[in-house]
């Protein structure tokens, strides 16, 4: 494309070109060079409009760059992550620091157009960020917990929370409106009360009198290295750090002791590559990565997934929630910039294979994730899975031929002359439930023998995904199968329900105990536990609580 000047200088070119066709008052001439600048203005909005559209010149794709806004405290260890990063994978990752609370109210405010990831202090805060819709996921990577510090020269004695508010000690804390560490003190101190009051609000009234409140953690260890003041109430982890370790120690005071501070990362909505912020937000909290580092510098790691540029996890899947969780799985593996080998099957099948594999080992293609059609066959293989969550329930129905009235009622599946498809009980869900379902109607042993009559068809599918087929295409006049499966061929079939408690599917998910990816198989349910409409779509009912609140397992494996 010609440049703007080169534009103007062609067409004056041109104009000196055409002057042996002046008149002799060289009002030609005049006239001519007016329309030279009319269009050279037209041409240069033209180009104005059509950069416009474009859009700023694109970055060199050869340097990616994310930009993570995180807590000041943690600036070491992320720093020597980020530099362990680049040399990896040759990725940039700018960071720019602040106390967890004032980023987060900075992105209230602007949204960081142009931010990838939150790393927070305090969980609370990137829990918050997803409230509030400026974050997706979240990485949780080590506890720490708030402590008193004091120069190892100090002759303070300081035990406990009375010891810390006497009138001769001075003390530097972190603003709760600012840092993850005041609003944490915060949380606890208020809810010891004492005298009418309660430990916060002396503790706050002596900070204001005699202390000072600073907006980042650093800032608060800062004032007690330097002697400005006699105590700061930092982190455990704070300590630690080279800055702070040779000339600070650490005093625990029994009030603050509860549960941990976890520290996380979050991928914000704002990010322009989700999927390359999710692979550094992978690298930073891997037990065998960033996760040592956090480690080295005082805090306490989560278990932690195990590294792989590209992770790629097993999924056993019972076939009745493949119309569900289909979709899903591709939408999940195409944002994490991973690969989900996807196994669906009659539970019975996939329950069989997992006790051929030796020490139920992923890498010898034992499943990370399991979502079983039913509850029955997660328990032959309980031991080797966390505890697990119901996610859905699926009916069992009778379905027979568009317009068919041969069969109404489960008692009419044994008439002579009834052909009828069930699933096999020994190596499908649907089969094992439909047995238990014809048993409490005292039909099973009936269908049996029917079975074995002469002339009689009853044939048995590995999987229900093959009952439906057999009805449309008039092989048998009924069948038991999900209505899940029946749904979408209602232009040739019919469903019937049925009158029963017996049936009704009940689908857990479940991580093995096996599995080096367990963080992110928690996000897999995650997006799953989002899908209500999916599953309601599908046919199912979906059992977790779509308030938000979600139904937790007895701990905290998912």
């Amino acid at each position: 494309m010609n440049t703007i000047s080169q534009y103007l200088r062609i067409h004056s070119n041109d104009s000196h070109n055409n002057t042996n066709g002046r008149n002799a008052n060289g009002r030609s001439g005049r006239v001519n060079t007016l329309w030279v600048l009319i269009l050279g203005a037209v041409g240069l909005i033209a180009l104005l409009v059509l950069m416009l559209k474009q859009g700023p010149p694109k970055a060199d794709s050869g340097k990616q760059r994310l930009v993570m806004h995180c807590a000041a405290g943690l600036r070491v260890p992320v720093e020597e992550i980020v530099t362990a990063y680049e040399k990896e994978y040759g990725i940039v990752v700018e960071l720019q620091f602040g106390g967890s609370n004032t980023l987060l109210n900075q992105f209230q405010v602007n949204h960081f157009s142009e931010a990838d990831l939150y790393l927070a202090a305090d969980d609370f805060y990137t829990d918050k960020a997803v409230e509030l819709k400026l974050a997706a996921e979240t990485l949780p990577i080590a506890h720490q917990r708030p402590v008193v510090a004091v120069r190892k020269d100090s002759k303070k004695v300081i035990e406990t929370i009375d010891d810390l508010l006497q009138d001769d000690i001075s003390i530097a804390l972190g603003s709760p409106d600012q840092a993850a560490i005041g609003k944490a003190i915060r949380k606890q101190l208020e809810a010891i009360e004492v005298d009418g009051t309660n430990r916060w609000v002396q503790l706050e009234k002596l900070v204001t009198e005699k202390g000072v409140f600073k907006p980042t953690v650093n800032e608060v260890a800062n004032d007690v290295k330097l002697g400005a003041v006699d105590a700061a109430l930092v982190w455990d982890s704070t300590v630690m750090m080279p800055k702070y370790r040779d000339e600070l120690k650490a005093i625990p005071l029994p009030e603050l002791d509860s549960d941990p501070n976890l520290i996380s990362i979050a991928i914000l909505n704002s990010s322009t590559d989700p999927t390359a912020a999710l692979k550094f937000a992978r690298y930073l909290t891997a037990r065998d990565k960033g996760l040592k580092i956090f480690e080295k510098y005082g805090t306490r790691p989560v278990e932690g997934d195990v590294w792989a540029e590209t992770p790629e996890i097993s999924f056993f899947c019972g076939a009745v929630n493949r119309r569900a969780v289909e979709k899903l799985l591709d939408e999940f593996q195409a944002r994490e910039g991973i690969r989900i080998n996807t196994k669906y099957n009659g539970c019975g099948i996939l329950t069989s294979e997992m006790k051929t594999i030796e020490n139920q080992s992923t890498e010898q293609g034992f499943p990370d994730v399991y979502m079983a059609c039913d509850r029955y066959y997660l328990d032959n293989v309980r031991d080797w899975f966390q505890d697990d969550i119901d996610v859905s329930d699926v009916e069992l129905v009778i379905v027979v031929p568009k317009g068919s009235k041969n069969v109404r009622v489960l008692a009419d599946l044994v008439k002579p002359g009834i052909r009828v498809a069930l699933g096999q009980p020994e190596q499908c869900t649907i089969g094992a439930l439909t047995r238990r379902m014809l048993e409490s109607e005292g039909l099973y042993q009936k269908i049996k023998e029917k079975q074995a009559t002469e002339g009689e068809v009853v044939v048995e599918k590995i999987s229900s995904a093959l009952l439906i087929p057999d009805v449309v295409a008039g092989h048998v006049d009924a069948s038991i199968a999900y209505i899940t499966d029946a749904l979408p061929n209602t232009k040739d079939v019919d469903i019937i329900r049925v009158e029963t408690t017996q049936n009704v599917a009940v689908q857990p998910f479940s991580i093995a105990r096996s599995s080096d990816h367990k963080y992110l198989s928690r996000r897999l349910f995650k997006k799953i536990a989002e899908a209500e409409k999916d599953f309601e779509s599908a046919g199912f009912h979906f059992r977790l609580d779509n308030s938000g609140q979600k139904q937790q397992p007895e701990s905290d494996a998912l």
